[in-house]
């Protein structure tokens, strides 16, 4: 977005737009600017910024529905394969028109919209009880190493090639991905071709007590009515909308208030991303040892680690906006805030496979139905906010991004619980409550 705005207003060498001065660095080579820009408002930004959003709710329901009826394997890999083609499209989209390219992104969000349905319901398969906390933050950190990647190498592939070889390389990239996933993953341990048959009867007898076995019945009034679904509603809505603040906003932030270069930007915009994957991982092995090493309950280990993983980066979300220029401490407080979020991955993150795991596909997708609305309207209502880019309104947008996280934080601590529910199987089994 930075790079694909028409800033010829502003000294093209530097953003003297800025509200902090430009940052001192040797002359770099020269920035390749052949590609078209665009004269879009604020506003027009925020609902581009926003519009993935739109669609990638549409099919948070009907991915976890579809997964578990039909497998997960297949309807992840299309779904992405779909984003895959649109996200090639992109840059033809751009040209033709703001409407255009919000109705591509509209489109690629429907695609990517089954991929954590999906995924919850392959790992219900897959996930001995006592090892999800390990397995799903490995396989989730994948979102925060895309970003730690993407970020850094968009602003190289912006300055050097022109950004709309950051849509091409990285839907190429996809096309790898997906004829990889096509002859590696299979949806079950008993459908795995090379799967040993120790392996196997292991994943499969600790999981016999968990699954229902009614197959094809969902009960959904029981699912509407939970009140632990409802905890983690309530807590994913929450978290997500200072993750997609950051998300959408930060090259934004590091841009117009900080005043980095979009070679800088994108380093330093990655920077968070590095502390979140690496938190995520570390919180997963922590949080699977208190439960099966020193037998905490499990509903004690994820309210605590979703306290830690969404007051925490409240905390340092607000001390950012009052850094001023000093961009260091910024970027500082900025990366700890989205590091101790990745403790959360531990917290209400994996609660859905411990309250339902025959229906943690379904539950995801209500979850993050709700939790998608903060990237449809976190953007807007932020750069509504921040119209004349000052740091007293980029103060408001992390005030309010901060209050939203702790509420969240303290419902799920009060109504958070950590065993199968009586609905989700017939007979009720409980691993530590």
């Amino acid at each position: 977005m930075v790079d694909m705005l028409n800033n010829t207003h502003q000294d093209s060498g530097n953003h003297s737009g800025s509200v902090c001065a430009p940052h001192d660095s040797p002359a770099p080579p020269k920035h390749n600017q052949s590609a078209s820009v665009y004269n879009w408002d604020s506003a027009t930004q925020g609902w581009i910024l926003g519009s993935f959003f739109y669609g990638y709710i549409l099919t948070q329901i009907p991915g976890g529905y579809l997964a578990g009826r039909f497998g997960a394997k297949w309807l992840m890999g299309f779904g992405i394969l779909g984003t895959v083609l649109f996200t090639l499209l992109t840059p033809l989209a751009a040209d033709l028109g703001a409407s255009y390219f919000i109705a591509v992104r509209v489109l690629e969000g429907i695609g990517e919209g089954v991929t954590f349905p999906a995924m919850y319901t392959m790992w219900a398969a897959w996930a001995p009880p006592l090892e999800r906390s390990r397995l799903l933050t490995i396989s989730y950190i994948g979102a925060q190493l895309g970003t730690v990647v993407v970020l850094p190498l968009s602003g190289e592939i912006c300055f050097y090639m022109g950004w709309p070889y950051v849509f091409y390389l990285f839907g190429a990239a996809g096309l790898v991905w997906f004829i990889l996933w096509a002859f590696l993953v299979f949806d079950s341990p008993n459908s795995h071709p090379r799967i040993s048959e120790e392996e196997r009867l292991y994943i499969t007898n600790s999981l016999k007590n968990e699954l229902s076995t009614t197959a094809g019945y969902i009960p959904w009034r029981a699912i509407v009515t939970s009140v632990p679904l409802l905890a983690i509603v309530v807590a994913h809505f929450s978290y997500n909308w200072t993750f997609y603040t950051l998300l959408t906003l930060l090259p934004t932030y590091m841009n117009d208030i900080l005043g980095f270069s979009i070679q800088e930007n994108g380093f330093l915009s990655a920077l968070p991303y590095v502390g979140c994957a690496l938190m995520a991982v570390l919180s997963g092995q922590v949080a699977d040892y208190l439960r099966e090493t020193c037998l905490y309950r499990t509903v004690t280990v994820r309210k605590s680690f979703s306290l830690i993983g969404m007051i925490g980066p409240a905390v340092f979300l607000v001390a950012a906006g009052y850094t001023g220029c000093n961009y260091k401490l910024a970027v500082t407080f900025l990366t700890i805030s989205s590091a101790l979020g990745g403790v959360s991955a531990s917290g209400f993150n994996i609660n859905h496979l411990d309250i339902a795991p025959s229906y943690a596909g379904i539950l995801l997708g209500i979850t993050n139905t709700f939790a998608t609305i903060p990237g449809m309207v976190g953007p807007v209502i932020a750069r509504a906010l921040t119209h004349n880019n000052t740091i007293e309104e980029w103060q408001t947008v992390f005030y309010i991004a901060a209050a939203i996280n702790v509420f969240g934080a303290l419902f799920y601590a009060v109504f958070g619980r950590g065993k199968v529910q009586p609905w989700a199987v017939h007979t009720c089994y409980s691993h530590g409550d």
